[in-house]
Parts: C-alpha cells; structure tokens; sequence
C-alpha cells in the first residue's frame, strides 16, 4: 500500500508540476485585465473544445454520474445527454449571435436589450449559480483525493482550493485554457481505465446483469420527469454560463466555436456511459459504501498507474473546473460592479489587483459548503438549473427582442433566484424538481409584463408635423 501512494502522490505531483511550468510560461498574458480575463485570442477549436470538455466532466458531475448508477443504473447517463444536446444547440442556435454582440459577458448581452438593472440582477444570478457549482467540483474532487491518498476529506477539499487559487490568479484565462486541455485528455483517459478494471474486477456486462436489478438496465429508470429537469438545467446552463461564452468569443469566428461546440458535444455521451456502468460495476463489488463513494472506493482498488491517471484527471478536472468558475465570477464582478462604480478612470492596474482578490474570493468561499455536501449531482444541476433563467431571457433577447419588458425581465431573474433555491432547499416538493422553476420563472414575468405594455406610439408620416394649438 504504501508503494501504491508513493507511485499516486509521485505521477500526480509530477503532473500538476507541469502545469505550474505552463502557468509561469504563460503569466505575462495574465499582467492585464483583459489578458486575465480573455488571455488573448484565436484559440483553435480543438484548444476551446476540451476546455468546454474539461468544464462540464469535472469531478462532481463524474462522480455524482457513477453515484446515480450505483443508485438507478444505466439512466444515470442522461444528464450528460441533456449537456451533449445542449452544446450540439448551442452551435445550431446561439454562437453567431453571442460572436456578433461584441459582448464577453453574459450580463452585458442582456443589458443591450433590458438595461443596466438586468445587468446587474444576471451577474449576480450567474455569479451565485457559479459558486453552487463550485460547492459540487470541491466536494467531488475532495471526496476522491482523500479516498485514494488516504487523507481527511477536509484537508484535500482545502488543498484543492488553495492550490487552485494560487495558479488562476497567476496564469489568468490563457493558464486556464492550456492546462484544461490536458486535464480534459487525462480524465476521459483516466474514465477509460477505470471502466476496464471495473468490468473485469466485476466479471463483465454479464455479470452485471445477474447481480443487479434489471430495472438497473432500464433506460428510463430515473423517470422522465428528471429527465426533462436534467434537460432543462443542462441546456440552460451551457447557454448562458461565462465562461462558455468567454471561450467562444476567444475565437476566430463563429465556425470555429461551432466546431469545437461539436467536438464537445459528441464526447458528452460516452463519457455518461462510461461513468453510469462505473457506478453499476461498484454497485456489485462494493455494495456496503455510500452511494457517493461508489467512484473513489473503486479508484482506491485500482493498480497503481491507472490509478494515477484518474486521480490525476480528476484532480485536473476538479482545478480546471473551479479555474473557470471563479475566474468567470471575477470577471463579471469586475465588469459589472468594479470598474463602472470604484475604477471609472479605467485604471488597468487596478482592475488587474481587484480580479485576483476576487479570485481568491470566489475560489475559496465554496469550501465552506463543501464540507457537509453529498449529494453531488442534485448540486450541480442546481447550479445549472439557475441559469436557464438566462438561457431564456437571452434567447428572448436575441429572437424576440419586443416581448416583453425590461421591468419584466429583471423580476423574473429575481424571482427565479429566490424560488429556485427555495425549492431546492425544500427537498424539491410533490417531486418537482428546482429546475423547472427557474424556467418558469422569465416565462412568468415576459409574459405578463407583455400583456400590459403601453402600445408603442403611432409613427408621424413621414415630413408631417405634431399639431401646434
């Protein structure tokens, strides 16, 4: 055993060694804001598409995916289909229009057609989903790091979060952007290893099949109502979350952030499957552990290599993650609140010191929650799940700029806020769940801000006059 940890700790310590070097190499693109928060442009799409990859297959989702199949089986997977179908959208839909607004936020592409009270009410709603999500990828990555190097899971949540404020406080967008690309090559490599030794430790699909229910095997297990709730807050979630649009913007032009929307897109659903079989292989070889160990209890009885390669893509994932969550939240905090109140001279300088103490903030603010977090994957869609609401308030905005009010469209981010949260922490009552509230909730308001909006006034003819008594 104790050979075991050194191999773990010595590949692991190697690698994140390496992606030191890389944010020390690219820490002079990270000496101004925009560097910081955009690290320069024309990314290539394989570059933005792992880093999109390596965002939505982060440790919680990974291991609250295997969770949901020690729990439910193969249905599991269908929250990485909602994500898969929400990039393949994403492409179709909303890329043209997010590279022609000329906008990097989110919060800045609702103001131009609601105002700047919008603008303000959606950076916070993304800037609180962001940190619920953040809640999730510690207590994921936490939940692993302690099982394999058998620590306290409070010390490796806490490690994790301070090595990651450290490195995106140094490397900014561009340190995220490279590293993420190896992170996200390391944790489907690593998924693909431990898929193996699962299916052969557990004695394959065969055996699966005789010691588990066969409702396990039913695709529909999980019920289409999460199903549709799944859908909502993962598609929601890629349509207006930061940092996506951070990285699509980096891009050349639109076919680009097409192309690497598609990459990501046909990824997501071997990687759910893969994770939800894991859960099922675990289900049969550890049927003793809690549901969430289901994952770190079966890397902990990997060889030694494979091992290291999930903890390391795991690790990855779970920095890569966090990375683009406070780095995103630190840009609209900046955008949206610094610079227009406290910094109107534009002081670069300034800007550049408030987005590394913002980082540090929003990186280590989370780590509170995360040590009493369980259940992973009702975490994460949470975070998701909030920022439907803006998913569709900006296809609102970009399709049908006239319905609606702007009135209408900052008490629906409010009262989605407010309700969906509310819900969640209510257990989710009569089985509904959070997620179709934060859809409700603009719908709601668009609608009956719409149906009493003043008429527009009646246009002069043309070269006429207003009467004069």
């Amino acid at each position: 055993m104790e050979t075991r940890l050194i191999i773990i700790g010595a590949i692991t310590l190697g690698y994140f060694a390496l992606m030191s070097i890389i944010t020390y190499r690219v820490r002079r693109h990270a000496n101004s804001s925009d560097g910081m928060t955009a690290g320069g442009r024309n990314y290539p799409a394989y570059l933005i598409g792992a880093l999109l990859l390596s965002e939505f297959i982060g440790s919680s989702v990974s291991i609250g995916t295997a969770q949901k199949g020690f729990e439910l089986g193969i249905s599991a997977a269908w929250n990485l289909v909602a994500l898969s179908l929400g990039f393949l959208l994403l492409a179709l839909v909303l890329v043209k229009k997010y590279k022609e607004s000329g906008q990097s936020t989110i919060s800045g592409i609702l103001a131009q057609t609601y105002g700047e009270p919008v603008r303000y009410a959606a950076s916070v709603l993304t800037i609180v989903a962001l940190s619920i999500v953040a809640v999730a990828l510690y207590a994921g990555g936490g939940a692993v790091l302690a099982a394999v190097l058998h620590i306290d899971k409070t010390t490796a949540i806490l490690l994790t979060g301070g090595i990651t404020v450290i490195y995106v406080s140094l490397g900014g967008m561009r340190s995220v952007v490279y590293t993420n690309f190896a992170h996200s090559i390391m944790k489907y490599l690593g998924m693909i290893l431990a898929l193996a030794f699962a299916l052969e430790a557990s004695g394959g699909i065969q055996v699966l099949q005789v010691q588990l229910p066969a409702r396990m095997f039913d695709w529909v297990e999980v019920g289409w109502g999460q199903i549709v709730a799944w859908m909502i807050g993962g598609i929601g979630s890629i349509f207006a979350t930061q940092y996506v649009i951070q990285a699509l913007v980096s891009t050349d032009n639109p076919a680009v952030a097409k192309r690497a929307c598609f990459y990501v897109s046909a990824l997501m659903i071997p990687f759910g499957l893969m994770a939800a079989v894991v859960g099922m292989c675990s289900a049969v070889m550890y049927p003793g552990v809690k549901s969430i160990d289901a994952f770190p209890t079966l890397i902990a009885h990997m060889p030694a290599f494979s091992a290291s390669v999930m903890v390391v893509g795991l690790a990855g994932a779970l920095f890569g993650g966090i990375a683009a969550t406070t780095l995103a939240s630190a840009t609209l905090a900046m955008k949206d609140f610094y610079d227009p109140i406290f910094n109107k001279e534009k002081d670069d300088r300034k800007s550049v010191r408030f987005i590394r103490i913002a980082i540090l903030f929003a990186g280590l603010l989370p780590l509170v929650l995360a040590l009493s977090a369980d259940k992973l994957l009702m975490i994460a869609f949470l975070g998701k799940a909030l920022r439907a609401t803006l998913a569709v308030l900006v296809l609102m905005a970009f399709y049908a700029p006239t319905f609606g009010t702007p009135r209408g469209a900052f008490v629906g981010v409010i009262l989605s806020v407010v309700a969906t949260i509310g819900w969640f922490l209510a257990g989710n009552p009569f089985g509904v769940d959070s997620s179709y509230l934060a859809l409700a909730a603009p719908l709601l308001t668009m609608g009956i801000s719409h149906l009493f909006k003043a008429p527009p006034a009646p246009k002069l003819p043309s070269g006429s006059t207003a009467a004069t008594s």
